[in-house]
């Protein structure tokens, strides 16, 4: 038997693991004043910023004016101190000088550098930060005053999450699910009679997607006897494509080209008289989109009926284009379209006589 043999059984588990190291950056300005009177503070003595906290840790900023004993005495130092750390801290830090705290003008320009401060309290920066005669020219520009910025990012250490992941069976989506429950009537607590058939449904679902059901079920005017609710004017495959498009956002599969008008004609009245508009507007869409001879007149007495203007207009643009009007006055449709809705004869005309329609 190969190796490959063994994975033929299927997996239930999968593990994984990320390694991440999280960082805190912050700055802190340090203006120092009167820069003259340090001068005499003596080598290797230092002013310091007050204690600021980054990433957890307590740092202060220490500047040498008169430099350090075993350093050039001609160059000021300044170094960055980690005050109390419990263990080693790695930072990536930088100090520069400026001669204003808004950083427009500096005087220095050096890069991040990146030290790991031991426990008990270290300091590391620059012995020479900075020449004395270059502090010292800045003195008549600033009156003795400069500003050194430290800006810090604590580096923590590198941590591992293991993760692990169950493979199980694929789970149903929200849409899926519902409708299961439409089909399976799971939990139903309102019917529709259309005809001779019963539609099982849920009141809390259709009143979420409804304004009018919203009223009629849970609303203050809520019809008194709301279990089993009788449904006219309407078909059957209608009221299911509603409720369909209710509980799955979708609209039934319709491969039958010679009724589809038909049927979306239908559908757009009952999404309208429900009030479930995104409904009603890809109804719209399907329609003009499916706009030919044999059903132009009665998807332009239907526009015209739900005040579908769009729509209306593009039957009426269809219908006088060249080498049509003929062949749709030939249809069925055309004559229901004049016996019910005479009026609309006269917006055809003035298209086809180029007239202005109102």
């Amino acid at each position: 038997m190969g190796n490959s043999a063994l994975f033929h059984g299927r997996i239930r588990s999968e593990t994984s693991s990320t390694c991440s190291t999280e960082t805190v950056t912050a700055a802190h300005n340090f203006e120092v004043r009167d820069y003259p009177l340090l001068q005499g503070v003596g080598v290797s003595n230092a002013v310091s910023s007050s204690v600021f906290r980054v990433g957890g840790y307590d740092w202060k900023i220490e500047f040498y004016p008169n430099g350090l004993a075993n350093g050039k005495s001609s160059y000021a130092g300044c170094f960055l101190n980690c005050v109390s750390p419990a263990n080693d801290v790695r930072a990536l830090f930088s100090l520069n000088m400026l001669k204003k705290s808004d950083g427009e003008e500096q005087v220095t320009h050096y890069d991040g550098v990146q030290h790991t401060f031991p426990p008990g309290g270290t300091a590391w920066g620059y012995r020479k930060f900075v020449p004395k005669w270059k502090l010292i020219s800045l003195l008549d520009v600033n009156n003795g005053c400069f500003t050194i910025r430290c800006v810090v990012t604590v580096i923590h250490q590198p941590r591992t999450v293991r993760r692990r992941k169950l493979i199980l069976a694929t789970q149903p989506t929200l849409r899926e699910s519902l409708e299961h429950m439409l089909k399976a009537g799971e939990g139903a607590d309102v019917t529709f009679g259309v005809g001779d058939q019963l539609f099982n449904a849920h009141r809390c679902v259709l009143a979420a997607r409804s304004p009018v059901f919203k009223a009629e079920l849970i609303g203050p005017m809520k019809e008194a006897a709301t279990r089993c609710i009788k449904v006219d004017d309407m078909e059957p495959e209608t009221l299911e494509a509603l409720l369909h498009f209710i509980y799955t956002d979708d609209m039934l599969d319709d491969d039958d080209d010679e009724e589809k008008t038909d049927r979306l004609q239908h559908l757009l009245v009952a999404a309208d008289r429900y009030g479930v508009d995104r409904l009603r507007a890809i109804c719209e869409e399907k329609l003009y989109e499916g706009i030919a001879v044999e059903t132009v007149a009665t998807t332009l007495l239907l526009a015209e009926q739900q005040h579908c203007k769009d729509l209306k207009e593009a039957c009426i643009e269809f219908m006088t284009s060249r080498d049509m009007l003929g062949a749709v006055m030939a249809t069925n449709g055309f004559k229901q379209l004049v016996a019910n809705c005479p009026l609309l004869m006269e917006d055809i005309l003035k298209e086809v006589s180029g007239a202005p329609r109102v």
